[in-house]
């Protein structure tokens, strides 16, 4: 009959209160909240706390390492700030030897060619001293037989030849003289 009597009153109150269940549901909450406050919650604070340090350590690490590459980078723009310099310098004094260099070259040219225009001018007055000497003699030789011929005397003798010779081409020079100073 008793069974009845629980059962009954389990049915009569379907949310009624059983002071037996509520103080087991107590204790064992008590039991599961001691439990959990004593080793599970140390365990998560100490999870967050390493993970907050490593974050930590991380982003300090990271701006370390952000501060070690923007001084690189200065430092390779510094680098290629000298090297851009260094580059213009050369190629300045690159130019300036090219522009030394054909500055030479046109001295050397300009003396080469000077040399080549008197030795041209030296074989050309030799030639034409050869060539009046030459003359000389053959106009003397022509002169010298004309001359015999029209005076009908031989001419033949050497000193005589020679003053005829040089007093017909004096005579000759001063006609062509005053012929060409005339022209003038």
């Amino acid at each position: 009959m008793t069974d009845h009597i629980v059962v009954a009153a389990a049915v009569e109150n379907p949310l009624g209160f059983v002071p037996v269940e509520f103080a087991l549901s107590l204790v064992t909450f008590g039991i599961l909240f001691f439990l959990i406050w004593k080793f599970v919650a140390p365990r998560f604070e100490q999870t967050f706390a390493e993970r907050t340090q490593a974050i930590e350590g991380g982003i300090a690490a990271a701006e370390s390492k952000q501060a070690e590459a923007d001084a690189k980078l200065a430092e390779l723009e510094k680098q290629l700030g000298d090297a851009r310099h260094e580059a213009a310098r050369i190629r300045e004094e690159a130019r300036e030897q090219g522009a030394r260099i054909v500055a030479e070259m046109r001295e050397t040219a300009q003396a080469e060619s000077s040399r080549i225009v008197e030795h041209g001018k030296a074989q050309i007055e030799a030639e034409r001293q050869q060539a009046i000497t030459s003359l000389r003699a053959e106009v003397g030789a022509l002169a010298t037989g004309l001359a015999g011929r029209i005076v009908g005397e031989s001419l033949e003798d050497e000193a005589r030849q020679s003053r005829v010779v040089e007093r017909f081409l004096t005579d000759l020079e001063a006609q062509n003289g005053t012929t060409t100073g005339s022209v003038n």
